[in-house]
């Protein structure tokens, strides 16, 4: 078991808010894509809050926090947290995409919590 949390851009959420669509999210194409900058300063940051990358494919790129069972996966579309059903790291994925929303790009999704925040 798992608790998820998505990180998106602000248009992402403009788009899923008015649409009223209970399958949005199943569609990659509603998603508004980062731009090269957005993913290389996420990048930078994953790296700045002890995140390790793993693994890049085609999907994108997956990263693991060093201390909490947290994995994250970077696409051209979202970013992904996906940590274990353990308090501190719910706790830590929460707060890193929290933290993420500061420049007013960015929109965080948590499923398990009501959604937006």
């Amino acid at each position: 078991m798992s608790y998820d949390i998505q990180l998106f851009r602000l248009e992402t959420k403009d788009r899923e808010q008015q649409c009223n669509d209970e399958h949005f999210f199943d569609d990659a194409e509603q998603l508004e894509p980062f731009t090269e900058q957005q993913i290389a300063e996420l990048k930078d940051r994953l790296l700045g809050y002890d995140y390790e990358l793993v693994r890049e494919s085609p999907d994108g790129m997956e990263y693991r926090h060093a201390e909490y069972t947290i994995t994250v996966l970077l696409t051209e579309r979202g970013l992904y947290f996906t940590a274990g059903w353990d308090t501190d790291s719910i706790f830590e994925a929460g707060m890193t995409a929290s933290e993420f929303t500061d420049t007013d790009e960015f929109a965080k999704y948590d499923p398990q919590n009501g959604g937006w925040e």
